[in-house]
């Protein structure tokens, strides 16, 4: 293994390498680079041997590098505008297309040019490069291990938010003209992105270089939900059973039943249920009595503590608990999502409460927990034992801490189905469902539909 101070010297030379190549690509357009390669060759071969021939290509190819680059250097628009129009929401690895309004109120013409949105710096640093391991980078020959280049490329690419954002066709705007290009990206990951950095592309005429303008627009952000998969019909445990997508059987809160009758009002009913046509025959204030109508209340335990290098498993185990975020038909019932980050978190969605998609948002943003809080998990969940008609625990692999949370939270007298993602078949005399990593949607659609109870 290289030492510090040579690692060191890696990332600075890997990062510096990074940034240059960013610069060029995003500025010599797939011609220019063919041309500067026979320019390249031309020079080559022209050392020591006149040969007219290979002296005209590279006269010529040296003569249309120089008036292309002076020509896109020449090309500075000013005084563009623009304003970015996303969807709120996006699902990682499935594309979506947004909008961008320029406006061009100045004196000159704009031809021929293309919108890119630039993704955050994907270079990792320092500690994340000493630390982080690629997965099989064990089994690399020697030079590979020694210089980490694979390493290096598994970081960027791990940390790159999107493939795409930039606009397909090339547009034209006259002064004082508005039009709206579009643009399209595929998020690779769930997630909340950022865009503040557009860059306008003219090209010269000759196609070989572009200038990267950026320019001004009020940033946007895209929320990028977690993958979901399709889940046959359920009965979550507990008193009150369901089938996810039907209806529910009542058993949970609230007061808006079939009318009983009427009496006098007491301290404390809401307004809304006075009788006002009594009220003015008595002279006294007179309610309407309704049918109490409770509603279930589910609960979605949801462990955010895998073990270091299970940062996939993680992944997968956010995707199942937004599949059934997003398949149970909260208009008529509760659901609370408990889990670890920094705190105690709980976000209940539900009839009365906030839409189903804050469920998926809070699910696009969790992030791992470097430390297991098992113990501070059980306690949020027992305490809202005698709410619950039904309780769902989805674990991050398996260990012996997890078997000791659910004791826990049987001996508690809250009883869990239980779903857990880990790599290869499940283990021996495991208590609930396992789901296979990279299976989630073959071993998710074969769940059966009344799923077991661990003990």
């Amino acid at each position: 293994m290289p030492g510090p101070r040579f690692l060191r010297l890696l990332h600075r030379v890997y990062r510096g390498g990074a940034s240059v190549n960013h610069y060029f690509a995003g500025r010599i357009r797939p011609v220019g680079i063919a041309c500067c390669l026979a320019l390249v060759v031309s020079s080559g071969l022209g050392l020591g041997q006149p040969r007219g021939p290979v002296y005209l290509v590279f006269s010529f190819t040296l003569a249309l590098l120089t008036l292309a680059l002076v020509w896109a250097f020449a090309r500075r628009p000013r005084g563009l505008r623009a304003e970015r129009h996303f969807p709120r929401f996006a699902t990682a690895g499935e594309p979506t297309r947004g909008k961008i309004r320029v406006t061009n109120p100045g004196k000159r013409r704009l031809a021929a040019a293309w919108l890119a949105e630039t993704p955050p710096d994907p270079r990792p640093g320092l500690e994340r490069f000493l630390h982080a391991r690629e997965p099989g980078e064990s089994q690399r020959n020697a030079f590979d291990r020694t210089f980490l280049y694979y390493r290096w490329q598994w970081l960027l690419d791990r940390r790159k938010l999107y493939d795409g954002g930039g606009s397909a066709d090339a547009f034209s705007l006259r002064p004082g003209e508005s039009a709206e290009v579009a643009v399209e990206l595929t998020p690779r990951r769930r997630g909340i992105i950022r865009f503040d950095d557009l860059r306008l592309l003219p090209p010269d005429p000759l196609g070989l270089f572009q200038r990267r303008i950026r320019l001004p627009a009020p940033p946007a952000t895209l929320t990028v939900l977690p993958v979901r998969h399709r889940l046959p019909p359920i009965e979550l445990p507990g008193s009150a059973r369901f089938r996810i997508g039907g209806e529910a059987a009542s058993n949970a809160i609230g007061q808006s039943g079939e009318f009983i009758g009427l009496r006098d009002y007491r301290p404390g009913d809401p307004i809304r249920q006075i009788h006002w046509k009594s009220w003015a025959k008595t002279g006294r204030p007179i309610v309407m009595e309704l049918e109490d109508t409770f509603f279930p209340r589910h609960g979605l335990v949801f462990d955010t503590f895998p073990a270091p290098g299970d940062e996939d498993l993680f992944e997968d185990a956010v995707s199942i608990a937004a599949s059934f975020a997003s398949a149970l038909d909260t208009r008529e019932s509760l659901l609370d999502l408990m889990f670890i980050k920094d705190r105690a978190h709980v976000v209940t969605v539900g009839r009365g409460m906030a839409r189903p998609e804050k469920l998926l948002e809070v699910l696009a943003g969790v992030e791992a927990e470097p430390v297991e809080h098992f113990d501070t998990l059980a306690r949020l969940a027992l305490r809202y034992r005698d709410e619950l008609t039904s309780c769902l625990v989805i674990c991050c692999g398996w260990s012996d801490r997890r078997v000791g949370f659910l004791r826990q939270l049987a001996a508690g007298g809250l009883e869990c189905a239980l779903l857990a993602v880990g790599r290869g078949p499940a283990p021996d005399a495991f208590p609930g469902h396992w789901i296979q990593s990279g299976q989630l949607a073959r071993d998710l659609g074969k769940l059966p539909r009344r799923l077991v109870m661990s003990h």
